[in-house]
């Protein structure tokens, strides 16, 4: 077992398997030691985790959106290239589906952060932004992007 995949599995962590495209993109791109991965939004056990912060949803129900997210992107980060290639989260871009009285969007977007660093210790910890917009695609809570740098393979 890799290393990665012991902390995963010290972690009580599956991965889901990695979301498809829903419109003309891939999934990810690398560029030199670089992975860029595509916005992945807020599934969880199948079930896109849909509304908005601060009308229907909580804080609690974002931070969970934003650990689904991060889940995503880390089952895209292992399908592109593996994790055990994972460097340094380099940075999440967080975009959180809100009311305008919503100012909570970085908690939220702990939800994503925290599993970074609990799955990569200080390599996870990056920088970051966290965004309140009024929509996102399909309804969903949460959506997340993410740089990644990469150790030579």
């Amino acid at each position: 077992m890799t290393d990665i995949a012991s902390r995963l599995a010290e972690l009580g962590i599956e991965l889901p398997a990695p979301a498809a495209p829903v419109a003309s993109y891939v999934p990810t791109v690398l560029v030199g030691n670089l992975l860029h991965i595509s916005g992945q939004v807020s599934f969880e056990n199948g079930a896109l985790l849909t509304g908005r912060l601060g009308e229907d949803r909580d804080l609690e129900f974002g931070q969970r959106a934003a650990r689904a997210c991060g889940l995503m992107l880390l089952a895209q980060i292992e399908k592109a290239v593996g994790l055990d290639r994972v460097e340094r989260i380099v940075k999440l871009g967080v975009f959180v589906s809100s009311a305008g009285s919503f100012t909570d969007q970085p908690k939220v977007a702990n939800g994503a952060s925290e599993l970074m660093q609990d799955v990569f210790g200080e390599a996870g910890r990056h920088a970051r932004s966290a965004v309140g917009v009024p929509v996102l695609p399909l309804g969903a809570a949460v959506e997340i992007d993410a740089i990644v740098a990469l150790k030579a393979g």
